[in-house]
């Protein structure tokens, strides 16, 4: 390589960097859970894919602990994890990031998921369970408090005032600092609200899966309850990068969406989104995360990643907006019912 070659290679890795800079020295907007809830971040940081997730292998930990403490710096602030990923790594593995600069981090805690050998067994949301599964958090964490506690997803198993009073029972005790929910129904969280106040909803909402427009999303407004929002490329669906068929392993061949006739029709559709994504000069990926963002204030992407090379692109997506002729199409295109079969969010 010649020394002008050299040159030009180390100017490119200085405007990378540079880039970089700028992007993590923006100003991360904030977004209050809740109506006198906590401030943070307006894009979160979902965990989850930094351990082993349906049998996958687990990332290297020395990357994900980078990219937490990278996200931390850039300003994003909230770290949504679960006690079941991982089997207690993932919180483990927050636990590590977070050392000596607790302050920086808000941290989401899901509970109640029970897994075995990869398997997904049910839900245990018994009151004496809670109160055993918080404790364990807490040593994983490393922390003494953790800032939003939910269950992952109400099955009717156990009344909604045992699961939320126990809770609130918990932040009596310091546990806990807010209560939130996931993956419920809209007369679940009127009932939950009414026995203590529910800062944030947690819920799968993409271009994808708009079902939660009719009854779920509207609640929550009225309530004044803040949205976090995952899967906001509806498992990889939206992200332009998907090909059918999948492949045999592929864990999304279990449902319905991934499959035949709907996955090829589906991917018609998501043309539509990649088109219009390269007129505006990004990916869809980022198209997709900006939608959700632009559905309200009062609502939080909440993006998986695991490496720190994913920072700047959906930081940057916080930043697009649309034109009416855009959403308009993005609306129509997408509408509900528009994606052909089912998911795990189809309850």
């Amino acid at each position: 390589m010649s020394r002008t070659d050299k040159l030009f290679e180390l100017y490119k890795q200085l405007v990378c960097v540079l880039k970089f800079e700028l992007c993590i020295m923006k100003n991360i907007k904030k977004i209050q859970l809740g109506q006198n809830g906590p401030l943070v971040s307006r894009l979160g940081l979902g965990c989850m894919r930094m351990s082993s997730i349906w049998g996958s292998a687990t990332p290297d930990e020395t990357e994900s602990i980078a990219t937490i403490n990278e996200a931390l710096d850039s300003g994003i602030n909230f770290l949504n994890t679960g006690d079941f990923y991982g089997a207690g790594h993932n919180e483990m593995l927050v636990g590590k990031a977070i050392k000596g600069r607790r302050d920086d981090a808000f941290i989401s805690v899901k509970f109640g998921a029970i897994f075995h050998n990869g398997q997904h067994l049910g839900m245990d949301l018994r009151p004496l369970s809670i109160k055993n599964f918080i404790n364990y958090s807490l040593t994983r964490l490393g922390i003494e408090t953790i800032d939003l506690y939910q269950p992952a997803r109400m099955d009717n198993s156990v009344p909604v005032e045992d699961i939320i009073g126990t809770v609130a029972d918990l932040i009596k005790e310091g546990k806990v600092r807010h209560i939130g929910v996931s993956e419920i129904t809209a007369s679940q969280l009127r009932k939950a609200n009414d026995i203590h106040p529910i800062s944030a909803l947690e819920i799968g909402y993409s271009l994808a899966d708009r079902q939660m427009e009719i009854e779920l999303l509207p609640t929550a407004k009225e309530l004044g309850i803040g949205i976090v929002a995952f899967a906001n490329t509806a498992e990889g669906l939206l992200t332009g990068e998907l090909k059918a068929p999948l492949e045999e392993k592929d864990y999304r061949k279990h449902f319905s969406r991934f499959q035949g006739e709907n996955l090829i029709n589906n991917l018609e559709k998501v043309e539509v989104l990649k088109q219009l994504a390269s007129k505006k000069g990004y990916t869809p990926t980022q198209v997709a995360i900006a939608w959700v963002k632009e559905q309200g204030d009062h609502i939080m992407p909440l993006v998986s990643m695991s490496r720190r090379s994913r920072l700047p692109e959906n930081i940057a997506a916080m930043d697009i907006t649309f034109t009416q002729e855009e959403m308009s199409t993005l609306n129509t295109t997408f509408k509900i019912g528009a994606i052909s079969g089912g998911t795990y969010l189809q309850r």
